[in-house]
């Protein structure tokens, strides 16, 4: 069984996104630490990026930081590598299309085989464009589905998904937002018909209270600007304290 996949039998998860490097690689890697601590199932980590696909300016941000600091795709190999010798949460890297194909399709892939990545989210690489059949790899390919998605596309991001499948909560950006939509319950139900994976919902969960709603409704939830903003603002200790009521909140729902 994979990490990813023991993570969700376990309990309602937890997925807590953090860009790599931002503010520095070491901090990022004690975060990986403290995250885990606080009750973090899983943790996803942004690679920084130019012009990052689908997120708001908090999270555009922090990649903007890390590019500062020089932070490439291969210091977050040598990250995960490291952190393997202290931890096996399961880790998933967020990226964009361009950074896999600057670095080689196969060899990335390889690669994070070998480090100990379990899941890849590519925003920006449909089902349809993917050469890669994440079945036959110890990677899981994480797609996402929106809520404009027709029948035939979830259809499709079903069969091609492993690990999860991330369930956008609302159209537009990443970043926090006053409640979730109320249509998330329809399209869990839509994604069910397709697949028995695992559903995460992400995108605007901001609140302990937001976070319970959707894992009443998904297998987990995806938190990631609400995190990044604290760390941002150098309030490290209030993000893991946030990240633990986020924890209690799932569990006592």
């Amino acid at each position: 069984m994979s990490r990813i996949a023991a993570a969700f039998q376990k309990r309602k998860t937890l997925i807590t996104y953090i860009t790599a490097g931002d503010p520095n690689l070491s901090t990022t890697e004690k975060l990986i630490y403290q995250l885990e601590k606080a009750g973090a199932d899983i943790i996803e980590l942004g690679i920084p990026f130019s012009d990052p696909l689908a997120d708001g300016p908090v999270i555009q941000a922090s990649h903007q930081r890390a590019l500062k600091k020089d932070v490439a795709l291969a210091d977050c190999f040598k990250l995960v590598a490291k952190v393997r010798k202290k931890t096996q949460i399961p880790i998933c890297f967020m990226l964009s299309y361009n950074l896999v194909l600057k670095y080689g399709v196969e060899k990335f892939y390889q690669q994070c085989e070998k480090v100990g990545v379990d899941g890849v989210i590519v925003p920006d690489l449909p089902p349809e464009g993917s050469t890669v059949d994440s079945r036959q790899s110890t990677v899981d390919g994480i797609y996402l589905v929106a809520p404009t998605s027709t029948e035939e596309r979830i259809k499709l991001i079903a069969d091609k998904s492993s690990g999860f499948i991330y369930l956008i909560s609302v159209t537009g950006i990443t970043g926090k937002r006053q409640g979730l939509s109320t249509d998330l319950q329809n399209m869990v139900g839509r994604i069910r018909n397709y697949s028995q994976l695992p559903i995460a919902i992400g995108f605007g969960i901001s609140t302990p209270k937001q976070a319970a709603e959707a894992t009443n409704i998904a297998d987990g939830v995806i938190v990631g600007s609400a995190i990044v903003d604290l760390i941002g603002k150098k309030k490290i200790t209030q993000a893991i304290k946030f990240v633990a009521s986020l924890r209690r909140a799932i569990d006592a729902r």
